[in-house]
């Protein structure tokens, strides 16, 4: 029986995981639960899984949980019931940036992470990679895309693994001409087809920056140049990612579209168990896939850009994106500022490189108050 911590457990990865183990009592049991402020939803985990220890990021108060669980109030806190308690693997569900640390902190106290926090990459992924080398434990990840990849690469194609190639849906906006998103509203962006999603990744998805987000994860992760990762929109979001080996051939993996699935293969890594759930019948659906439009999204080609320049630029796109799109998600810049307020942030002077974990904080919260300058002005 693995053991496992779940960063997260309120939202869409924490509660894709919950349902994992509540499939599988056999296999997994949950030693400890996190949450950002929703006590609610938490005290409710924890009655059904009777975690040891159990944190509340967002808050520096003491509430007394049910069952004789251990609680943790903060984030330092968080950090600290990571390190104390024992267990074989970690799954990061938090989002944003505020998931870096502890991605670290699974790490450092020798556990294995199955990783949903693409920003842990983004942000610090060589020094992450680095550190899990040195204590030879596995970074899993469980984003659908990288996920394909991983799996569809195994040990055997990496000698010949030749292209990347990571699908879109496209977001809320992948059939409107690019001259109207100008116009569009709020409400409009949270609308994603094909994925029921939060605000925030919602929004990445109509602009394509948590595309961006992925071709830097996918270039750390599996050491490929940017120019063979290829990015194409993909709207029914059934092949989560293709590889194409030297001898011309693609290899792609399908499901449907249920963020269950990469979870538990993340869990269960190196093995593979029948799911119960997700499974495309191909007599009945349809495949497509059309290039993606650079001009209509800009923040996957400053993506790439800040990838190709390296140094700290992939930490200001992730923070001048996140400060954006909480502008935006408040009502208080329009749709296509966001791109805007993203570019004009990473064309200031960011001489300090990522070198170090202290040098990537760094980097974030300066890079947060320059955006923070711009949106003033765009207000």
């Amino acid at each position: 029986m693995k053991t496992v911590i779940v960063l997260g457990s309120t939202g869409s990865i924490g509660t894709s995981t919950l349902d994992i183990v509540r499939r599988h009592p056999d296999l997994f049991r949950v030693v400890a639960l996190s949450a950002h402020t929703d006590i609610t939803t938490l005290e409710r985990q924890i009655k059904e899984f009777r975690p040891l220890a159990a944190a509340m990021a967002g808050t520096a108060a003491i509430t007394p949980l049910p069952g004789g669980t251990t609680f943790f109030a903060g984030a330092d806190g968080l950090l600290s019931m990571i390190k104390e308690t024992d267990a074989d693997i970690v799954v990061n569900g938090i989002a944003g940036s505020a998931g870096m640390l502890s991605s670290f902190a699974a790490i450092e106290s020798g556990k294995a992470l199955a990783l949903a926090n693409k920003e842990t990459i983004v942000m610090a992924g060589p020094l992450l990679l680095r550190e899990a080398a040195k204590n030879n434990l596995p970074v899993i990840p469980v984003d659908s895309e990288h996920s394909a990849i991983f799996h569809l690469l195994g040990q055997d194609r990496r000698p010949v693994l030749e292209e990347i190639i990571l699908t879109a849906s496209g977001g809320a906006f992948r059939d409107l001409p690019k001259e109207k998103l100008e116009h569009v509203a709020l409400e409009d962006a949270l609308n994603h087809p094909n994925w029921d999603m939060g605000p925030k990744i919602t929004i990445d998805s109509s602009t394509m920056a948590n595309k961006a987000l992925e071709v830097i994860e996918a270039n750390l992760l599996f050491h490929l140049p940017l120019e063979k990762i290829r990015v194409v929109i993909h709207p029914q979001s059934f092949v989560h990612s293709l590889i194409r080996t030297t001898d011309g051939s693609l290899y792609a993996q399908l499901s449907r579209p249920d963020m269950r699935i990469p979870i538990q293969n993340a869990l269960t890594w190196p093995d593979l168990l029948d799911v119960g759930f997700g499974r495309l019948d191909i007599e009945h659906c349809t495949l497509e896939f059309r290039p993606v439009d650079f001009i209509k999204y800009p923040l996957l080609a400053l993506g790439y850009s800040a990838c190709r320049e390296g140094g700290a630029l992939p930490t200001v796109f992730n923070a001048a994106n996140e400060e954006a799109v909480a502008a935006f998600i408040s009502r208080e810049i329009r749709y296509n500022d966001i791109a805007a307020v993203v570019e004009e942030a990473l064309s200031a002077s960011w001489t300090n490189l990522n070198t170090t974990l202290d040098d990537v904080i760094l980097n974030d919260t300066l890079a947060r108050q320059k955006t923070r300058e711009i949106l003033l002005r765009k207000r």
